[in-house]
Formats: structure tokens, C-alpha cells, sequence
């Protein structure tokens, strides 16, 4: 039975939402999923659904600032939900010792990438580089040459190593399987020890929005998007960096590894017309995104010798599509910036 502690840490403050300038709830907030180190709530009022956050440990500076970018972006015009001020006009609200913040239920629903005409993709480019553009007017300057880390060959070669000699080797096909892609893996980290990208990069860096994925992506009816969600990775870094890191996961695929070079061809270029980089740049990224999925081990390890050792699509895809950029290197070096130096007559059709 639950001690009246246990009931104080799992129940909202009676008079919390009074706090907001909003209809009367209609019935109990329900909860919805949890994210770490937050607890929230579906809140039906009369006037319409909201999403309330419950802060543990919160660090205030750094919720205040997203608030202010995102209430900022809003007021742009941009698919950016905006906090709801409370009464005394505050974003976020203390109560019993917790914080707390009120936003606008989120309508629409989610799309993979493959799923978008290339018009859509062209659109969806522009929009974060609209939102790049925007970030780069609502915040302060970011400096301008950036020590990149940089993951080194050798490590990931000694994980691999590591990972081959902890293989139970019971002879079943599955640890079969799992030697044989630990091996390929290590094989490809031998093969390109020395690809390398730089420490040091002179590149357009600024707020970014952290993770422009299709999880935080949602679309109305006609195939416009109606918010884009995950505010809370806000980060700085190179602008570059993020269309690559953007576009490698929204138009990749799990059941046969690749990336669709075409979609991702439109929506570079969409993000051009918005906030314009440069070949070198785009080329750039799209070296240190390899490599950092090359000497990136942790899927191998999860989906083969974690607990889940069936594995799942979601370990399966990123880790099959080393194998696969690795093969293309070349051409996604080429592909990625060709909005920056094709002539604008050599598109592809749209649709």
C-alpha cells in the first residue's frame, strides 16, 4: 500500500492548474509517456487540450532559455509550440518544491521521411533552415571556429576487440551472426583509420535544434507540418552538422540499408533558399556524420550482446547503414552538397 510520501510524489498539486489563465480541466489530467526527469499530463479544459510538464532537478537558466527561443519562434510564425504564460506571466511555475510548464496539446500525426513527396522534403528543408535563421536572430552569437571531438579509429577497433572476446561462443547461429558483424565492423574501422576527419573546423555555427528527427516532427492533412517538438536538446554547434545529422535520419532506411539520395538532395536544397551554407561545408558534415556512425560501436553492443539480444529495428538500422555509407562514401560526399553546385536546371522531377 502506498505511504502518504509515496502519494505526495506521484500527485499533482491540488490548486496547480489554476495557476494558468485556462478553462476549467474536465476531468483528472491523464498521464502520458515519461521522458527523463519528467513526468507529464494530458490536461481537457473547454477550451482546448494542453501538455503539462513536471521538472525533476531542473536546471531553471536552461529550461527559461528554450522558453524564450520557442516563444520567440512561435511568434515568427514558425510550427513551434510556445509555453503558456502563467497568470503572473511566468513559463515556469513552482509548486511543492517542483517546476512546472503548460503548452498547447500537440495536433497532427507522425511521417517518415520516405514517406514525403519531394516537394515535401524540399519544404521540410526549408523550414529548418528557417528555423536555423531565426535561431541565429533570437540568440547570442556562437563562436565562429569550434574544436570539434573527434572519435579515433583505435578506440573503436579496441570496443570491437572487447565486445569479440566477451562473445559467450555457445556455437549458436546468433553468436555466429554477431562475430561475423563485429568482425565487418572492425574490418571497415581498419580499412578507413585514415579518414579521419579534423579536430578543427572553420564552419557557420549557431543554435541548433538538436534532434530534427521524425519523432519530433508532426503533419496535418495536407502534409504540412504543424509542430516541431523536442526543444529540450537545444544546443549549439556547427549549422552543417545538423542538416546532415537531419536528413541521414529522416531518409534512411531500415529494411534494406541506405539513404535516399534523392530526397535528401531536395531537402539540403530547400534548407539553401533559407539559410544558405556552402559545398564545403555540407561536405564536411557528411565526412564527420560517417565517421562517427563508423566509430560509433554502441548499436553493435545493444542489439548483439545487450539484453535484448534478438535486437530491434532501431539498433539494426543505424548499424547496418555504416556498411551501406561506407560502400557510398564518395557519392554521399557528392550527392549531400549537390544543391550547391549543380546548375539549377539539372533537378529532379517533383511530385
Amino acid at each position: 500500500m502506498p505511504t502518504s510520501q509515496s502519494a505526495c510524489d506521484t500527485e499533482l498539486p491540488p490548486r496547480l492548474l489554476k495557476r494558468w489563465p485556462i478553462g476549467a480541466p474536465s476531468g483528472a489530467p491523464s498521464p502520458v509517456a515519461e521522458r527523463p526527469g519528467r513526468r507529464r499530463w494530458r490536461v481537457d479544459t473547454a477550451d482546448g487540450a494542453y501538455l503539462l510538464t513536471e521538472y525533476a532537478g531542473v536546471d531553471r537558466r536552461a529550461v527559461l532559455f528554450q522558453h524564450a527561443v520557442t516563444t520567440g519562434l512561435d511568434a515568427a510564425g514558425l510550427p513551434v509550440l510556445a509555453p503558456v504564460p502563467a497568470r503572473g506571466g511566468r513559463t515556469l511555475v513552482s509548486s511543492a518544491g517542483r517546476a512546472y510548464a503548460l503548452h498547447p496539446w500537440v495536433a497532427g500525426r507522425r511521417r517518415d521521411g520516405l514517406e514525403l513527396t519531394f516537394a515535401q522534403c524540399e519544404r521540410l528543408g526549408e523550414l529548418l533552415g528557417r528555423l536555423h535563421a531565426e535561431l541565429d536572430r533570437l540568440t547570442p552569437p556562437v563562436q565562429q571556429s569550434m574544436l570539434i571531438p573527434t572519435p579515433r579509429a583505435a578506440d573503436a577497433i579496441a570496443a570491437v576487440d572487447r565486445m569479440l572476446d566477451a562473445l559467450p561462443g555457445d556455437g549458436t547461429d546468433f553468436d555466429a551472426l554477431t562475430a561475423r558483424r563485429l568482425r565487418e565492423r572492425r574490418e571497415l574501422l581498419v580499412e578507413f583509420a585514415d579518414h579521419q576527419p579534423p579536430e578543427i573546423e572553420a564552419c557557420t555555427v549557431g543554435h541548433l535544434h538538436g534532434a530534427f528527427h521524425a519523432g519530433n516532427l508532426r503533419y496535418g492533412g495536407a502534409g504540412n507540418v504543424t509542430a516541431v517538438l523536442g526543444w529540450d536538446a537545444l544546443t549549439t554547434g556547427p549549422v552543417a552538422g545538423e542538416v546532415v545529422r537531419a536528413a541521414a535520419s529522416l531518409f534512411a532506411s531500415d529494411d534494406e540499408p541506405g539513404i535516399d539520395l534523392d530526397r535528401v538532395r531536395a531537402f539540403v536544397r530547400g534548407h539553401r533558399t533559407a539559410f544558405p551554407l556552402d559545398a564545403g561545408q555540407i561536405q564536411s558534415a557528411v565526412h564527420r556524420a560517417w565517421w562517427e556512425r563508423l566509430c560509433d560501436v554502441a548499436p553493435l553492443r545493444q542489439r548483439y550482446l545487450g539484453d535484448g539480444r534478438a535486437g530491434d529495428r532501431a539498433s539494426a538500422g543505424p548499424a547496418g547503414l555504416v556498411a551501406w555509407w561506407s560502400a557510398h562514401l564518395d557519392r554521399t560526399l557528392d550527392l549531400f552538397a549537390s544543391p550547391y553546385t549543380d546548375v539549377p536546371d539539372e533537378t529532379p522531377a517533383y511530385g
